[in-house]
């Protein structure tokens, strides 16, 4: 046997429907070729994101039942909180109502005018808020996350000397904090290894510098260093995870993501008591009293429980396997993507597959709007409309990735599923001369990508 099976039984279903190739046309049509402005009711299998989309298990579920909707001081909190601590050995907790909400908070309080934001790559969301805190993203990937078909293991890693460079350039009373995003998810869900994990914690030590995790894919970013990184094979996965966070000052975190619920977030500090209470004070008037930070008791409870269930080798090892298995499909069919296969989702490198469509044309969005009317699978761009213009010249087209992401959500889509989103895309590679670019009817001014309008070219 090639593939063990799911390891969970399905207990509840969700009927979807593929509505025809017509009304599929109309329907982008009238969502003005944007896939996210799509009614989820008329997208057949939707890869857009793994952020909040997953199925939660019947042990989240009766967790559900025991909701403490106290204002203050909830029993959930508590619960929650000591599940944190126990997974991370950080002292201070503040739960938010997602992702986000965390970035907002957090970064308010680092974040002074003009200073840089080191990461190794920033996602749409990050970048959207160290600007709007007056702060600029840095990204200092290593070079092999610009080329797919190179096979290095961790191609979410820092360039240690750019790192460092830069820092010695520009004065270390300019720099913010670091930013370690795990996995990386704008180079292809790639991982970070520890041995670059300590690297970056050892020069953030030597300058002083705050080291922030941006945790959102923790668990897997912890389950390739125990496949792919010497002397990781025989450790446990929560080992891994306090082991690759000891390293660091702080965290951010979508609990939407690894913490396997809808909705939620946090913030986690390590040890700094009056940046906790700065986090505290500021979370009152934006997210919620500091017990329940947006979230309501039974939410609380859901995540406690998902980031129990997270670290279970046997959940990582068919969760890792099935984004394999669409890897393999597309490669199967000539489809090239980024390699080696990453965490949460399969990025399709739009730039080699569409080689006649320019960046400032965006590929990958058309692609994702041709997959969509092809198949009724929705995916999401990665490149050069995410990545935004330049601020001062305006100029468009920048990103050195346009990647097609097909994200897998955790726990949703069987491997019948999975056939289905390969095949899709062996027929329409034969296709692909055929796909125009896009250009925009409305482009908003920050986070363009999810609510802009667009036609082909």
């Amino acid at each position: 046997m090639s593939r063990l099976p799911e390891p969970y039984k399905i207990k509840m279903i969700e009927p979807i429907r593929l509505i025809s190739r017509e009304e599929r046309k109309h329907k982008l049509i009238e969502a003005g070729y944007n896939p996210f402005l799509l009614k989820s009711e008329d997208v057949y299998i939707d890869l857009l994101t793994d952020s909040g989309t997953g199925a939660m298990s019947d042990r989240q579920w009766s967790g559900l039942m025991l909701g403490d909707e106290s204002y203050a001081g909830s029993r959930n909190f508590y619960y929650l909180k000591e599940t944190v601590q126990q997974l991370t050995n950080y002292q201070y907790v503040i739960p938010t109502h997602q992702g986000r909400g965390s970035e907002q908070v957090l970064f308010s309080q680092l974040i002074k005018k003009g200073q840089a934001v080191l990461g190794n790559m920033h996602f749409d969301t990050t970048k959207a808020h160290i600007e709007l805190n007056g702060g600029k993203p840095v990204n200092l990937v290593i070079s092999e996350a610009y080329d797919t078909s190179n096979q290095h293991p961790f191609k979410g890693n820092f360039d240690t000397n750019k790192l460092e460079s830069y820092i010695q350039q520009h004065g270390e009373e300019s720099i913010a904090f670091i930013n370690v995003t795990i996995t990386c998810n704008s180079a292809g869900g790639q991982p970070v290894s520890m041995e670059n994990i300590k690297a970056v914690s050892k020069i953030a030590n030597k300058y002083h510098i705050p080291l922030i995790f941006d945790a959102a894919r923790f668990a897997e970013n912890a389950y390739f260093i125990k496949m792919r990184e010497d002397g990781y094979k025989d450790k446990d996965i929560r080992a891994i995870v306090k082991e690759m966070f000891a390293y660091g000052d702080g965290l951010t975190m979508s609990g939407k993501k690894d913490g396997l619920v809808n909705i939620g977030g946090l913030i986690v500090i390590k040890e700094d008591e009056k940046l906790f209470q700065q986090c505290t004070s500021t979370i009152v008037p934006l997210e919620g009293f500091p017990t329940y930070g947006g979230l309501t008791g039974r939410d609380m409870q859901a995540l406690a429980v998902g980031l129990n269930e997270v670290v279970e080798i046997d959940y990582l090892h068919h969760r890792i396997s099935q984004v394999q298995l669409l890897g393999k499909l597309l490669v199967s069919y000539d489809i090239p993507i980024q390699e080696p296969i990453g965490g949460h989702a399969v990025f399709v490198d739009a730039k080699k597959l569409l080689p006649h469509i320019q960046p400032s044309q965006f590929p990958a969005h058309a692609l994702a709007c041709e997959l969509y009317i092809e198949s009724g699978i929705r995916g999401v761009e990665i490149g050069s409309l995410l990545f935004g213009r330049d601020s001062e010249s305006r100029k468009d087209g920048l990103s050195k990735l346009e990647l097609l992401r097909l994200t897998i959500p955790r726990r949703v889509y069987t491997d019948n599923h999975i056939q289905y989103v390969g095949e899709s895309f062996g027929k329409l590679s034969h296709k692909r001369s055929q796909i125009t670019g896009v250009h925009f009817t409305y482009e908003p001014t920050i986070l363009r990508h999810f609510t802009a309008r667009f036609k082909p070219i």
